[in-house]
């Protein structure tokens, strides 16, 4: 360094979630393009089947499995088994890498997980979720979809209906479309993510078939992801 020249400026480390943001604004570091840095979470808890909570350092972030799509809750019995088995999987504790892949629209990072093994890509290869193909670009497809084939010719999990049950994506919006006008729940109330007190709480309520227009607003299977 010669006389006079710049002290140069320390970097600063984002926190992941703060990063992922900036890439999806356009205003992360050039050349990572959407791809942020992998790191290392613990896991809170799981909401469904492809959906978890996760810590890392001080940020609590919402996790979206990256290529997949799981049955819905309400897709009984096929629901509760995909969120009973990502729980056995990703039990509360369980130090997992989080490989972010994009954010989606309601700000949940969209990721691959890896604890023994890519997560996303053993449900699929259990019969648990579908390769969600409108995705797949951001993964490695070939594999997704060669793990689904072998789950359908072994009439795992969801295949063992002939054809597969109905599709998460086609049964959400069927859900969307057959909403009550009022925006009310089965029970005739309204629930509020004001009034449910913690995220762990309104998942709780949505399994037990509260889907009102509040605590599950994009119909995505997750209820009040911004509670704590």
């Amino acid at each position: 360094m010669t006389l006079g020249s710049p002290l140069p400026v320390p970097r600063q480390r984002l926190p992941p979630s703060r990063l992922i943001l900036l890439i999806v604004l356009g205003l992360g570091p050039p050349g990572l393009g959407w791809a942020a840095p992998a790191f290392q979470a613990t896991v809170l808890s799981v909401g469904d089947g492809d959906t978890l909570r996760v810590r890392s350092g001080q940020q609590r972030i919402t996790v979206r499995l990256a290529c997949i799509d799981a049955p819905e809750t309400a897709q009984s019995p096929w629901g509760q088994q995909a969120r009973q088995v990502l729980q056995l999987r990703l039990p509360v504790g369980r130090s997992v890498t989080i490989q972010p892949r994009s954010s989606d629209r309601f700000g949940r990072t969209v990721a691959e997980v890896i604890s023994d093994t890519n997560i996303s890509l053993a449900l699929v290869e259990d019969g648990l979720a579908f390769a969600y193909r409108r995705y797949l670009a951001a993964c490695d497809g070939a594999a997704y979809l060669e793990a689904e084939e072998r789950a359908r010719r072994q009439r795992l999990g969801v295949w063992r209906v002939p054809g597969g049950i109905t599709r998460p994506w086609d049964f959400r919006h069927g859900r969307r479309s057959a909403r009550i006008p009022d925006g009310t729940s089965p029970d005739g109330r309204r629930h509020y993510c004001s009034q449910n007190g913690s995220h762990a709480r309104a998942q709780q309520l949505l399994r037990q078939g509260h889907s009102d227009l509040d605590s599950d607003g994009d119909g995505d299977g997750e209820a009040c992801e911004r509670l704590p």
